[in-house]
């Protein structure tokens, strides 16, 4: 085949030649072809150049690339050996197909129509999606509205309209129809549904409260099931501090579904209270789904022993500034500030409240459970372990 590019600037040359008026013996010998060759380029093209003269652009497929891609995919050649024959990628050539016919019927690609929607693509400035389609404006605004993050609305719609691209959307552009463009695609106020509540993203730290408990059982012992998430039952748990730190909801997040039990404590969170509320939420579950728990070193945790004694489930504690090791409870725990945010008093929510909660969260498609939801994945995991 030779060198990438070389047939096209081989042709390149030959139609130069052509159009300073040579005849086709005398441009097959400046392009260093031979004369029935020459001819057949002659005769194919009708005697018109589909050739650009100029050099194409080095970042975009040109109309000639264009035309040989509908060509050679007519003929039955493959993307690399069409990426080796006009000098692009592989990539280039497999991209240009997939956006102008799909990758099921590469044959149906139509250059000039490529080349149509190429140069109307390159129109600067462009009308964004959300503003231009009313249709889909309207389910990303509904689905904002239920605190779905931009990343899980764009791949619930991909699920939901798989065959239908314009209702397809990324989340980055539904966060700069948010906060960059600021022409009214999507509702300012909506930023508020989101999980920060911010108009900007930022990293946020976070110091956790210690505390010294006797007999802790530290997390290199738990259990290696655990570790690796395979076995269902294993739970990381933790407090949400309210209002001048008066007032807390108890959180517990199954490691493999990411399901969310949420403990009601009107009366306060001490060690009593804490195991009390949640020794009443793990014992109704089923023993299957009740295995460990993971907890960091709060104080309300002080009475761990009584607990484990009572249930037969053990507690491990995670070691000093070690968050990561209760990550799941960590975001979970983030997403819950979008319902009861820093610095409100928690003791208003009822346990009805934190139900409707907690249920919201297990039906919040996660990207680590490839966007199935909390529930689904709980009701998937109790059907293969029953």
């Amino acid at each position: 085949m030779g060198r990438p590019g070389l047939r096209l600037a081989t042709r390149r040359v030959f139609w130069q030649a052509i159009v300073a008026g040579a005849s086709t013996d005398a441009a097959a010998a400046a392009a260093g072809v031979s004369r029935p060759l020459g001819s057949r380029w002659f005769s194919d093209a009708g005697g018109m150049s589909p050739v650009e003269l100029c050099e194409p652009s080095g970042r975009y497929l040109s109309a000639f690339e264009r035309e040989t891609i509908g060509l050679e995919t007519a003929a039955g050649k493959g993307v690399r050996e069409i990426a080796r024959l006009i000098g692009r990628a592989p990539s280039t050539v497999s991209r240009e197909l997939r956006r102008n016919c799909g990758v099921r019927r590469p044959r149906s690609y139509r250059p000039s129509l490529a080349q149509h929607k190429a140069e109307k693509r390159a129109c600067r400035p462009k009308v964004s999606k959300l503003a231009s389609n009313r249709r889909l404006h309207a389910v990303v605004q509904a689905k904002l509205n239920k605190r779905l993050s931009p990343e899980q609305i764009a791949a619930q719609l991909r699920r939901e309209f798989p065959d239908d691209r314009s209702m397809h959307v990324s989340h980055e552009a539904i966060y700069r129809s948010l906060y960059v463009q600021g022409r009214g695609e999507l509702r300012r106020e909506l930023a508020k549904c989101l999980r920060t509540g911010r108009a900007i993203r930022r990293p946020r730290g976070r110091v956790e409260r210690r505390g010294r408990i006797p007999g802790m059982v530290m997390i290199s012992e738990r259990p290696a099931e655990a570790n690796d998430r395979a076995v269902p039952g294993h739970w990381e748990g933790d407090l949400l501090i309210g209002k001048d730190c008066k007032t807390a909801v108890g959180t517990l997040v199954e490691r493999t579904s990411r399901y969310l039990l949420l403990l009601h404590l009107p009366g306060g969170r001490d060690a009593h209270l804490a195991g009390q509320a949640m020794r009443q939420a793990i014992t109704a579950l089923p023993a299957e789904l009740a295995r460990t728990i993971t907890w960091d070193q709060g104080i309300e945790m002080a009475r761990h022993a009584d607990f484990t004694v009572a249930t037969g489930i053990p507690v491990y504690f995670c070691d000093p500034h070690s968050p990561w090791q209760r990550g799941s409870n960590e975001n979970t725990n983030g997403l819950l500030r979008q319902y009861l945010p820093k610095g409100t008093d928690l003791s208003v929510h009822s346990a009805g409240d934190l139900a409707r909660i907690a249920r919201s969260l297990n039906g919040r498609p996660r990207k680590t459970l490839e966007f199935m939801t909390p529930s689904e994945k709980l009701t998937e995991l109790l059907a293969h372990t029953g």
